[in-house]
């Protein structure tokens, strides 16, 4: 055997998964920090408004405080509300938004997808959705209450409105941003136009899809409350305008810190479900 395979150095295997737990460690302590950090600005803030409040160099009676927010809030817990329980008011908000955000994801995915699939369809379409998409949606909320009463029905198309054009938007860009080679070989081993949106053009497009899906269910709660603060029979909009009618302040803010929450949550939701989903975007990019 000559000496030069002899002295080949051996690689040493054992520092990848070092590097590996190090940089574990370091996304850890870096989590870890960056919620502290937002603790403590959020502690910071609320420390600041209530100092002000009651140092009076706020006006109290305008901006409320943190302290007469949060009693608000525990008293509709344990309490209810004028409207009833606490959670149906939830309740009731979160089904007209859930709706219209199911009704218009739907709805925008599959037209954004047909036009950016059919270039026909877009030339003839496209201008009247440039139309629709100019009109401020919230002003539609008064039409949509008086086509469908006070019932969750014109909450719901409001929501809808509101979610349909960013999700179409970014279904449409996504079926237009699609590796023309990606078809081009799906069409040479005899893929249909059915096979080629299914297979193609639709998973290609979902990471465009669920950019949208993040801020569009925030759409589909102010569609929602605007609705009800329009008019309502329940509601957490309907809360908010009669903290406002009784000169609540506290209330007010109470029913937006419920809707933060609630919003929250959502965005935790969806979040879990694209990292469920693109679990291979995090494979990929740590090699």
């Amino acid at each position: 055997m000559s000496p030069e395979v002899l002295s080949t150095p051996v690689v040493d295997t054992a520092k990848a998964p070092d590097r590996a737990q190090t940089r574990a460690q370091a996304a850890r302590r870096r989590k870890v920090f960056v919620n502290a950090a937002r603790v403590l600005l959020l502690v910071a803030v609320l420390g600041l408004w209530e100092g002000l409040s009651r140092a009076k160099v706020i006006d109290p009676f305008n901006f409320s405080m943190p302290s007469k927010i949060w009693d608000q809030i525990w008293t509709w817990v344990m309490h209810g509300t004028a409207l009833g329980s606490l959670g149906e008011q939830i309740w009731y908000t979160l089904y007209e938004a859930l709706l219209g955000w199911v009704l218009g994801v739907v709805a925008g995915v599959l037209l954004g997808i047909a036009l950016g699939r059919i270039r026909l369809l877009a030339e003839v379409l496209g201008p009247y959705i440039k139309v629709l998409n100019s009109i401020p949606r919230i002003v539609l909320a008064p039409i949509f209450l008086i086509w469908f009463g006070l019932g969750p029905t014109s909450k719901v198309a409001s929501a809808v409105v509101l979610v349909f054009f960013p999700v179409f938007f970014n279904a449409f860009q996504g079926a237009r941003e699609v590796d023309r080679n990606l078809v081009a070989n799906a069409r040479i081993l005899g893929a249909s136009d059915r096979r080629v949106t299914l297979q193609v053009v639709i998973p290609s497009a979902t990471s465009w899809i669920f950019t949208s899906l993040h801020v569009s269910f925030g759409f589909a709660l102010i569609g929602a409350i605007v609705g009800e603060y329009i008019g309502a029979t329940k509601g957490i909009g309907l809360l908010v305008s009669q903290s406002q009618n009784t000169f609540n302040p506290a209330g007010v803010y109470a029913a937006m810190v419920i809707l933060a929450v609630v919003a929250l949550a959502a965005e935790g939701l969806l979040t879990f479900a694209e990292r469920r989903i693109f679990r291979w975007k995090s494979t990929g990019s740590d090699s």
